[in-house]
């Protein structure tokens, strides 16, 4: 259900009347609004940004991880309408066991790295991505780095003179 603060933003009403599962959520802070998509609707819902209201840019995807919450990770998507002068966030949240979203690159083939950063980073794993491997760490490399349950501390070594 679109949020009362959202109900008179027309790229959200326009999702809401395409499809009211897609929205579950959402905000507006600092005139940049936020909307909490349904990631079974998160492709759908990411074409028609771009085709009706000219979400032509995908500026950014990253991830927040929220543990021990759940749904633990937060998948974050940045929109800019070049043509409108408009930024957009969307947000899905998902679960820490086998953390999943549909890829975007079928929208937005800069999503590409994006997403793959996110997989190597914090082991999100992006459905019917292209090229779904790390992109960062070495392909050997044990774990996702910026998950907050991943060890902090490093090898202890002994050096001699």
């Amino acid at each position: 259900m679109l949020p009362e603060p959202l109900r008179d933003y027309a790229p959200a009403v326009a999702l809401e009347e395409l499809n009211p599962a897609a929205i579950v959520g959402g905000h507006a802070d600092h005139g940049e609004p936020t909307l909490y998509l349904n990631p079974d609707h998160l492709v759908e819902a990411c074409q028609k940004l771009k085709e009706r209201f000219a979400f032509i840019r995908l500026s950014s995807v990253t991830a927040v991880d929220r543990h021990p919450e759940e749904p633990r990770f937060e998948v974050v998507y940045h929109l800019h309408s070049l043509e409108n002068n408009a930024r957009l966030r969307l947000k899905c949240r998902v679960g820490g066991e086998a953390p999943s979203v549909p890829s975007v690159t079928s929208v937005w083939t800069g999503a590409n790295w994006y997403e793959r950063e996110v997989f190597d980073l914090f082991g999100v794993e992006f459905r019917d991505h292209p090229d779904l491997r790390r992109i960062m760490m070495p392909e050997d490399w044990d774990g996702h780095p910026l998950r907050k349950d991943y060890p902090t501390h490093g090898h202890k070594y002994s050096y001699k003179d």
